[in-house]
Parts: structure tokens; sequence; C-alpha cells
């Protein structure tokens, strides 16, 4: 259930419809399988080097999480104030994958997913059989995430121009929610680490 909430294939796909609402499906089809691809890959990494790389650079996951809350919000604003769908800007730019940043990253592989596959796989708390069910489980997870993202060229097609923009506001507000959850999470967790001191 974890790994649910932490890939979040809903707030995914909300990313997803504002960025390519302009993309054609041939598009949209690649940049998704391109996109849960890359973020399988640096999930599947940390899984097996997680703790090592973390602790190599020193940096904090609250760090992460916190940074993964503001670029989402962001992006929600855009979607909800019109940019997503009515604008030129969530056509892919020559020079920029948006299935790279920000679908892979910081969306499917977010500071969240990427915490949770670390704690889940943590060498000292988990056999290795059971670091396997959870890879097993993150692989099931990405699925869904992909076919997901694949619906949603019958979803556009069903709803039109007019209601895939209200569609983008829509899922816009749901991502801007769960962004500011991400901030106030990691906020909070920050400040409780500095009051413990």
């Amino acid at each position: 259930m974890i790994l649910i909430a932490t890939v979040d294939p809903i707030g995914t796909l909300a990313m997803f419809v504002g960025l390519t609402a302009r993309c054609s499906a041939r598009e949209r089809v690649a940049i998704a399988v391109r996109a849960v691809g890359f973020g399988g890959l640096v999930l599947l990494a940390f899984i097996v080097l997680g703790q090592l790389l973390l602790q190599a650079i020193g940096v904090r996951l609250e760090s992460f999480q916190l940074a993964g809350g503001l670029i989402f919000l962001l992006f929600g604003i855009q979607m909800v104030f019109g940019s997503g769908s009515t604008s030129g800007s969530a056509a892919p730019e020559p020079d920029h994958d948006l299935a790279i940043f920000p679908l892979a990253v910081p969306s499917i592989a977010s500071p969240g997913s990427i915490l949770a596959v670390v704690v889940l796989t943590d060498n000292h708390l988990y056999t290795i059989r059971q670091q396997m069910v959870t890879a097993a489980l993150l692989l099931l997870v990405l699925a869904a995430t992909l076919c997901g993202l694949l619906l949603s060229t019958p979803i556009f097609r069903v709803l039109g121009r007019s209601g895939a923009s209200l569609l983008v506001r829509v899922l816009g507000l749901i991502l801007s929610s769960l962004a500011v959850e991400m901030i106030l999470e990691a906020g909070q967790t920050i400040l409780s680490q500095m009051l413990d001191r």
C-alpha cells in the first residue's frame, strides 16, 4: 500500500495530462513508456544501492521531499491557471525530455517513493526474500501507472478539448494539494529534528 501511495499513479497522471495535452497520441505513448521505464530504473537502483548512496553524499530524504513538493506545486498551479492545455508550453521542447523530467523524476521516482523503497529494503530489517517481494510489488505498481498513462489517450478522445481542459484544471488542483502535503510533511519532519537537538 505504501508503494501505491508514494509512486502515486493518480498524481503522475495529473502531471502527465497537463504536460502532454498538446502532444499527439503517439508522442503520449512514447513519453509514458519512457517515463515509467526511467522512473522504474531509478527506484530499482535505490533498492540495490539507495542506503549506501544517500549515506555517501550526506543528503537527507526530507530535503528531497521538500524540493519535490515545491516542484509539484509549481506544476499544479500552472495546470490550474490554464497553461497546461491551452498554451504551447505543454509541448515537449527540442532539448528537454518530459519523460525524464518531471515525469520519471520527481513524479514516479519521487522523494516519497525513493524513501519507501529504501526503508522497505533495509538490510537490517528485511530478508533477501522480503526485499524481492518488495521489488515485485514495485513492478506491479509501475505497470498500473503505465496503464493509467496509456489510457490518457482514449480519455482525451472521449472528453474533447473542453473536457480535457477541465480535467487538467481539476487534476492540477489535486496535484497542488498533494504537493502541499509533501511540503508540510517534510517541514514537520525537519522542524521535529531541529527541536530534538
